[in-house]
């Protein structure tokens, strides 16, 4: 069965982006992206795969991405309606018109039945790219999760998971640390 994948970057604070959105100020270099973009090249946006040798590269293991609109807004201010062409689009909105573009499946609702029928469906496991208000809906359905911590505090701003007090066991599975202070760590959800 296919796994929901909570891939995100985090501050030590536990925040995904500003108050308005922001995330430039996620402390990044060479080595570290060009480590994270071997691991999982699919998770780079489509416009930037080719600048970095990607083009021809093949998914280590998503085939899906799924975004709230908060993730999405960016791209779409760019004039980019579909950043991950190289993969099966979702994102969860209310608001956002259903032919924003024609690869991009709009879900106006229930986040949580699209993502129980998505893990039945044959194919890779969903990246859940963000934001936090979509992964405290979908917390019951997060298997795995892989974040990215970097050594800077917010102070506010988008939680990594929003929504109210729901305590998840995940037990840590791996753990790489970077020269920059970063480090990632894959969790899985305790199933006891």
């Amino acid at each position: 069965m296919r796994k929901l994948v909570y891939y995100v970057g985090v501050t030590i604070d536990g925040y995904i982006a500003g108050p308005g959105g922001e995330y430039d100020f996620f402390p990044l270099n060479d080595s570290y992206s060009a480590w994270m973009n071997g691991h999982l090249p699919e998770t780079v946006p489509t416009p930037m795969r080719a600048a970095l040798g990607l083009t021809e590269t093949p998914a280590a293991r998503f085939d899906t991405v799924l975004m709230g609109l908060g993730t999405y807004r960016p791209a779409l201010d760019a004039g980019l309606t579909d950043p991950y062409a190289h993969l099966r689009t979702y994102v969860v909105s209310s608001t956002l018109p259903a032919d924003t573009d024609p690869a991009v499946t709009v879900v106006k609702d229930d986040p949580l039945g699209l993502v129980r029928q998505l893990k039945r469906q044959e194919g890779r496991d969903i990246w859940l790219c963000g934001g936090g208000l979509l992964a405290g809906a979908l917390l019951p359905e997060i298997d795995e999760l892989v974040v990215k911590s970097y050594p800077v505090l917010a102070g506010s701003g988008i939680p990594m998971v929003a929504g109210g007090f729901a305590p998840t066991l995940f037990t840590p599975t791996d753990r790489k640390s970077f020269d920059t202070g970063t480090t990632v760590t894959w969790l899985s959800r305790n199933t006891t």
